[in-house]
């Protein structure tokens, strides 16, 4: 079988990619418009045939457009050329799009199986098809949902003015943007603003009010302007654009209703039977009711957003549980808490059963900071996240005997809390920001304390859970005495409270023990209070911190 289908539509070349269940199924797709014939899912198509058949994607129609003249239909309006001798660039891009939209889409609705909506069609490209892919999303709204950015030429001359007379992204867009660190690091001319006018787009549209869960920047720090990465982060943005979660739902959801419909006309029609056919239906349909699924299960009042670090291009899951009531005069107190893939479960339900009125606790606002995963514990990412960089010689021998995995990013992690995260939760909350708690457990006891030590304004209080103090030879204490000049200076007392369980490793407690002394005799700039939990062990301790917490946030 072929794996494209060549089609003309009124003298456009287009290749067709139909997805693995279409010839089985009578289900309609999304599609996504993809500029440069497609180049982007034809070189990584055996990849996406696999993230398919595994379920890790969303099955989309893929359209490639043949360009006839890029430099003419990829601009928006006319300008010189970068470099004498060449043709100046043509400015057609309006009547491309309007092509794409009344005449090729149109088509491609009317001969496939396609959810037609914008919130079910993507127009996609890298460099200057990434350019006019996003045009597409300010021009043609109502027509393409969403927007895939990889590499665009936002260098282009007068774009970036554009981007800020337009303001905020139209309501219902959400747009994938990826850039190489590297792009434009050689040139000369305008592309040399390549990399950081898609960083800038970035942060002007987050600035503007636009939630995260509608945008994503992808940085490859290595990257270059270059096919090989514009292809690699295709299946990324199609992750992205299209929730799997979302399908999945909608499929559940239109299933039951479909074997509602049929179970009723089965009924209808059994109403005729003898009695004990009446009663093997009957059997039949609590069997089919026990079949049926409801959807996912969802903690009421939570909101779940994807970001991507600015400085490194690593992706993390925020996860939110929203204040019940109205915020209260000075706004929200907030926690941060690590490790949410393990941790914001029990504390979203914990903060909206204690904070209901009359007798509950006030509403606080719970953020927590995860990964990408579905994995409780997502090792590898912690070690870089919530670590101080260590050569082998300044870390113990691992306990499983194997190499300890890539450290070193707590700065970079902290600047994107701080420059990026924080800003977001402040612009969509009102937040008291002399109430905001910092909460790790372990490794992100590590983190926890390194922040207080080293950026002690970025969070009024501190918990930190079993803490790793015993991190590259004990660098905490060096980072106190680097760091106390700037405690003292901070104009506020800090409040840090320690736990550790008492059935921890003996040098864990020993650790957790011997810095609450060290640190109770600094008490004049920051209240230490320490609980070392009976019966309890390194992780479930957990469960025990959660109230007390709380209430710490609230004080």
């Amino acid at each position: 079988m072929n794996r494209y289908q060549q089609l003309v539509v009124e003298d456009r070349e287009l290749i067709l990619y139909l997805p693995p269940s279409y010839h089985e199924s009578d289900r309609s797709y999304p599609v996504a418009y993809v500029q440069d014939q497609g180049d982007m899912f034809t070189d990584c198509l055996n990849y996406l045939n696999h993230l398919f058949a595994a379920g890790r994607l969303v099955e989309v129609i893929l359209v490639g457009i043949t360009p006839t003249n890029r430099n003419c239909e990829y601009t928006p309006w006319p300008a010189e050329p970068l470099l004498e001798g060449n043709p100046p660039f043509g400015g057609e891009g309006r009547a491309y799009v309007d092509e794409v939209a009344d005449v090729i889409k149109a088509y491609i609705d009317r001969h496939y199986r396609t959810l037609a909506a914008p919130e079910h069609t993507a127009i996609m490209g890298g460099s200057f098809g990434g350019l006019i892919s996003m045009f597409a999303g300010y021009w043609r709204a109502e027509t393409f949902g969403r927007i895939g950015m990889l590499s665009a030429s936002l260098w282009y001359e007068g774009a970036m003015d554009y981007i800020r007379e337009q303001g905020e992204l139209l309501t219902g867009l959400r747009v994938y943007m990826s850039v190489g660190q590297l792009e434009g690091a050689y040139k000369e001319n305008a592309q040399k603003q390549m990399f950081s006018n898609n960083v800038e787009a970035h942060r002007f549209w987050i600035k503007q009010g636009v939630s995260p869960e509608r945008l994503q920047l992808a940085v490859d720090p290595d990257g270059t302007h270059d096919p090989i990465f514009m292809a690699r982060r295709f299946p990324d943005a199609l992750r992205w654009l299209f929730v799997k979660e979302a399908y999945d739902q909608e499929s559940e959801i239109t299933q039951a209703q479909h074997e509602g419909r049929d179970n009723h006309q089965k009924r209808e029609a059994d109403h005729e039977h003898d009695n004990h056919n009446n009663r093997d239906n009957h059997n039949n349909h609590n069997n089919r009711d026990n079949r049926e699924k409801a959807p996912l299960f969802r903690i009421p009042g939570t909101v779940t957003w994807s970001m991507q670090s600015d400085v490194t291009g690593r992706e993390y899951r925020i996860f939110i549980a929203e204040p019940m009531g109205p915020p209260p005069e000075g706004g929200y107190p907030v926690l941060y808490s690590l490790d949410a893939n393990a941790t914001f479960g029990s504390l979203a339900e914990a903060i909206r059963l204690q904070s209901r009125t009359p007798r509950g606790i006030p509403s606080a606002l719970i953020v927590g900071i995860g990964f990408d995963s579905d994995s409780p514990i997502v090792s590898s990412e912690r070690f870089y996240n919530f670590t101080e960089y260590a050569e082998d010689h300044e870390l113990p021998v691992r306990p499983n005997g194997l190499d300890w995995p890539e450290t070193g990013g707590v700065e970079a992690f902290l600047t994107f809390i701080e420059q990026q995260l924080k800003p977001a939760v402040e612009r969509q909350y009102e937040v008291n920001r002399s109430k905001q708690a910092l909460f790790g457990h372990s490794l992100g006891g590590f983190f926890t304390l390194y922040t207080l030590f080293t950026r002690p304004e970025a969070f009024s209080r501190y918990i930190a859970a079993c803490p790793s103090v015993w991190w590259k030879n004990y660098v905490l204490y060096k980072r106190w005495e680097e760091g106390k000049t700037r405690l003292q200076q901070s104009g506020q007392r800090k409040q840090l409270r320690l736990y550790v369980g008492a059935e921890e490793k003996p040098s864990m407690v020993q650790d957790a023990r011997e810095l609450y002394a060290f640190l109770k005799g600094h008490d004049e700039m920051l209240e230490t209070t320490f609980h070392e939990i009976e019966g309890e062990g390194h992780v479930s301790v957990l469960p025990v911190l959660i109230s007390p917490l709380l209430r710490f946030v609230n004080a």
